[in-house]
């Protein structure tokens, strides 16, 4: 669950009277709101630069998951690129030729 200040907490009901250019200008100047129905979030206005940075920590967290995987199940077995290629029976000069 997100955390959430209360402080931040807004209903929908406000957020229609205080209206959504100002809703939007206080986003953007960093201050974001989470919207409530019936006292349960539902929804949240953040700037655009706050949803571009959670965005790029959201793959930097697949990355590291996927790098920290596969440094806890490296074996250290390396197999070079003629080995798999004479599993599929194929040279690397077929390989070749089916390059444009």
């Amino acid at each position: 669950m997100a955390r959430v200040d209360t402080s931040d907490l807004i209903s929908i009901t406000e957020a229609n009277k205080v209206g959504l250019s100002a809703l939007v200008r206080a986003a953007e100047a960093g201050r974001e709101q989470v919207l409530v129905r019936n006292n349960k979030p539902v929804a949240a206005l953040i700037s655009l630069a706050r949803l571009d940075e959670v965005q790029q920590l959201e793959d930097d967290l697949a990355d590291l998951a996927l790098a920290t995987a596969r440094l806890l199940t490296d074996t250290g077995e390396r197999i070079g690129l003629d080995t798999i290629l004479a599993a599929y029976g194929v040279t690397r000069e077929e390989l070749a030729e089916d390059l444009p």
